[in-house]
This record gives structure tokens, C-alpha cells and sequence, in this order.
């Protein structure tokens, strides 16, 4: 760690990065290709595509909540201690993420066996991305209280985000956008083993402040009462106390629609260029950049946005990205799908901004748990349940997303014309079509409107001229 020091790299900031380079790269690849993988390779049928989202969905709400639960009031040291959780959870987080890309036999149409690996895939992949990025999130907040050490922060994360996200474009050019099936798969287990490597350096070499107040057998009075073993009516307390914030209310609403525009663009990108770009104008090579560009240019978009972050904050500066896509959502749907150089760039410039505006929600969140524990003179932060019931109520919209999405499309023909393998009816294509540039163009203009709405009135806007709201310990 000192060697890092004397190259000018802030050893706390790396080691906390290396989980979000991790992460990054299993979580791009896994949220761009699973559902083509389910759909179009192992044909699985729409009910038990339906079905798998529903089970994911109450899972992946329910997850959140009980593992912050877990890290903030657990005395077992592997979730009392933000780096143990990261550590122990890696080699788990990188196996889950692997389950999805091989086959359990060669499935056929509506194969049942399909809908169950979908399941199984998705619950454990989220279950323990959930146990490491919350311990991971609660870091984020806790290694320091001041603004400045958290702009460092995210300065870092964006670059290791920026290497981590690249693995889309290398895993599509490497393996032809899936189309070489035996080379993305061992694309997936490289992958897996580098970003358990990167996570295991953060369980190492990471601390939060309140690390050794977790393990504290007895606190000295001085510092108030020693915290309770909390009962199921006290947690619930805290959490009506964590819901009362209006801050926090109106955090949630906009990150609910922020996660259903991410998973939109993730899941559905690749299917929709296929369709409404043709292969002689966009060919395999340029589609894989187009691909990458996506999820490597929020990233610079965040490292280029550095000062104006200092200067005029990010509340400002998500609230500019939300004005920008509803202007590229009205322009495209005005000038039509038969430009087909600018829907490329169009697609792109959507999945850029949802996903840097998404990068800054740290940020907002950090300062909702300072709020939380200087209102309440809490002994400690409760940062993973905060973010915890964050995901309680936003982390829905990652299903209803691809299942809302997969309707529409199937009542233009969508589930027949992958299960034909044939050229469809031109003018049922022509249907279908027509569907997907309608939701490409207006499910970022009315998400975004809404998005407005919602962010306007949040009260913490200017967190960024405040040095340190309260002081480290």
C-alpha cells in the first residue's frame, strides 16, 4: 500500500475500486447478453421467461434489505466487517456469474428446464452481487465523512469502471457478438477470475471508520449506550425512520426509473440494433465498438465531469442528463428509424447518459445516510440498510423492465419469429419494427420526464461547497 502511495495513487481510493472494476466486468457482460442469451439461444418460451422475472424480482427485493440488515447489526466478522464481506463473497459473486453461460442440456423450444436455470442463474447472480456491493456501498460512505475524499472516490471508481465495462467490447469482438458460443464461454471464465482477484484485493487491503466500533465489546459510555440486539419491531423502526426522509422519498422514485432505464438499455441494446440496423450498414466489427462505446463512455463522461462535479455539484448534473434525454428521445423520434447512422449513435448516446447519471447515485445516497445519522445521533452510520432500502424499492424495476419490454414485443411477433428461424411476413416485421423504435424513442422521453419531476424538489443540492459536513473519526 505504501508503494502505491509513492506513485501518487491514494491506496484507500484503489482498494476500494478494484470490487467496482470486478464487479464491473461481470456485471456488463452478465446484463447485456443474458436475456438474448435466454431468448434467442436456449428459445426459452415467454411464460417461464415471465415467470423466472417474477421469482427474480421479489428475490432481488428482498435481498437487499435483509443483507443490510445482516452488515449493520451482525457480530459474525464476515458481515460486521465491509472488506470481510467483499473477501469471502468474491469467489461466490464470480461462480454465480458463470452459471448462466452453460447449458445444463441442449435445450429446445420451451424447454422447462430452461425457465428453471433462468431462475437459478439470476437469484444467486444477484444474491451475491447484493452481499458484496452493499458492503461495498457502505464503504463508500464510511471511509470518510468529507465531500472531496468522495468526488476522489468516484473519480476512481469511473476509471476502474472504464476498465472494468471494456470487457463488453473484448468479449463481442472476440467472440463475434455470442455468435462463437464456445469462445464467450471461456471469455465468461477469464473474466470471472480476474474480477474475483480484483474484489479479493479490495477484502484485503480496504477499512471503513467503523469497522472497529462493529467488534467493540464494550463502548465506552462516553460515546452513548451500546447498540441493542435489534428485534424485528426495531428494525423496523429504523427503517420507517430511513422512509420518513423526504430526501430519501424522492431519492427512491427517480432511482426506480433510473434502474428500469438501466436494465432497458442493458438487456435490450443488442436486440434492438439487430433488428432496426441493417448488418450492411453497421457491420459485426462496428456494432461490437458501438457496444463497448456504450459502456465505456459514461465513464469518461464521469472522469471528464470531475470539476464541474466540484463546482456545481451532482444534482445539477443529473438533472442535465435527465433535459438531454428527453431533447436525443424527441429529435429521434421526430427524424425516424430509416436514419440509420443516427439511431446508432442515438442508442449509444442513451445508454451513455443513463449509465453516467447512474454512477453519480453514490453520491446522493451518502449524503441521505449522513442526514440520517446526525438527525438521529446514531452511534454509527446505517449505510447498508439505507442502501438496502433503496434497493427494497428500486431494484423491481431490473424485472419489470425485461418483462414489460419482452410483451410488447411478442404481440408483434417477436417469440414467432425467433421460434420459425425463417424469414418473417414483411409486414409483420415491418410491425415489429415499428414497435421496437417506438419504445426505443419513447420509454427514455416519458422515464426521463418523470425523472424530472421527481428529482427537482430533493433538498440536498449543494453538499459540494460543504468541505466536511461531519468530522471523521
Amino acid at each position: 500500500m505504501r508503494g502505491l502511495a509513492s506513485f501518487g495513487v491514494h491506496p484507500a481510493s484503489f482498494a476500494y475500486c478494484m470490487t467496482t472494476m470486478g464487479a464491473g466486468m461481470m456485471n456488463s457482460i452478465f446484463s447485456f447478453y443474458y436475456v438474448k442469451l435466454f431468448l434467442n439461444k436456449y428459445k426459452i418460451s415467454e411464460p417461464a421467461f415471465h415467470q423466472a422475472q417474477v421469482i427474480y424480482m421479489v428475490w432481488n427485493a428482498v435481498n437487499d434489505p435483509l443483507f443490510g440488515y445482516l452488515q449493520d447489526n451482525s457480530r459474525v466478522a464476515c458481515c460486521a466487517h465491509r472488506r470481510l464481506s467483499i473477501l469471502y463473497g468474491a469467489p461466490f459473486y464470480a461462480l454465480a456469474f458463470l452459471l448462466p453461460w452453460f447449458p445444463w442440456h441442449a435445450y429446445v423450444a420451451g424447454d422447462w428446464l430452461s425457465g428453471l436455470h433462468l431462475v437459478v442463474a439470476l437469484c444467486a447472480f444477484d444474491g451475491m452481487l447484493t452481499f458484496v456491493l452493499l458492503a461495498q456501498c457502505a464503504l463508500f460512505a464510511e471511509i470518510s465523512g468529507q465531500h472531496q475524499s468522495r468526488l476522489r472516490l468516484v473519480f476512481y471508481s469511473q476509471v476502474a469502471s472504464l476498465a472494468g465495462s471494456s470487457s463488453v467490447l473484448f468479449c463481442g469482438l472476440l467472440s463475434h457478438n455470442m455468435d462463437d458460443f464456445a469462445t464467450f464461454q471461456g471469455v465468461t471464465v477469464a473474466v470471472a477470475t480476474l474480477a474475483c482477484c480484483c474484489m479479493a484485493y479490495t477484502g484485503l487491503h480496504s477499512e471503513s471508520r467503523f469497522d472497529a466500533k462493529a467488534t467493540e465489546p464494550a463502548p465506552d459510555p462516553a460515546h452513548g449506550p451500546a447498540p441493542p440486539m435489534l428485534s424485528l419491531s426495531a428494525v423496523l423502526s429504523l427503517t420507517l425512520q430511513i422512509l420518513a426522509q423526504r430526501d430519501f422519498q424522492l431519492f427512491v422514485l427517480m432511482n426506480f426509473f433510473q434502474v428500469f432505464m438501466v436494465a432497458f438499455c442493458n438487456n435490450f441494446t443488442l436486440i434492438f440494433a439487430d433488428h432496426l440496423i441493417p448488418p450492411d450498414v453497421l457491420p459485426s466489427y462496428a456494432r461490437s465498438l458501438m457496444y463497448g462505446a456504450g459502456f465505456i463512455c459514461p465513464q469518461l463522461l464521469v472522469l471528464s465531469s470531475q470539476t464541474l462535479l466540484k463546482q456545481v455539484g451532482y444534482y445539477r448534473l443529473i438533472l442535465q442528463g435527465f433535459y438531454l434525454e428527453v431533447g436525443a428521445a424527441a429529435l429521434m423520434l421526430v427524424l425516424g428509424p430509416q436514419h440509420h447512422y443516427i439511431l446508432a449513435l442515438y442508442l449509444t448516446t442513451v445508454m451513455v447518459l443513463v449509465q453516467a447519471s447512474f454512477s453519480l447515485f453514490n453520491l446522493p445516497l451518502a449524503d441521505i445516510i449522513d442526514s440520517d445519522l446526525h438527525t438521529h445521533k446514531r452511534r454509527s452510520p446505517l449505510s447498508s440498510m439505507v442502501f438496502g432500502t433503496n434497493a427494497l424499492f428500486t431494484k423491481p424495476a431490473q424485472s419489470l423492465a425485461p418483462m414489460l419490454v419482452v410483451s410488447i414485443l411478442n404481440q408483434f411477433g417477436y417469440e414467432k419469429l425467433k421460434e420459425a428461424s425463417a424469414a418473417a411476413d414483411p409486414s409483420s416485421l415491418q410491425a415489429l419494427h415499428s414497435a421496437m423504435f417506438s419504445l426505443v424513442c419513447l420509454v427514455p422521453l416519458c422515464v426521463a420526464a418523470v425523472q424530472i419531476l421527481a428529482w427537482r424538489p430533493f433538498s440536498i443540492q449543494d453538499s459540494h461547497t460543504v468541505d466536511a459536513k461531519y468530522v471523521d473519526t
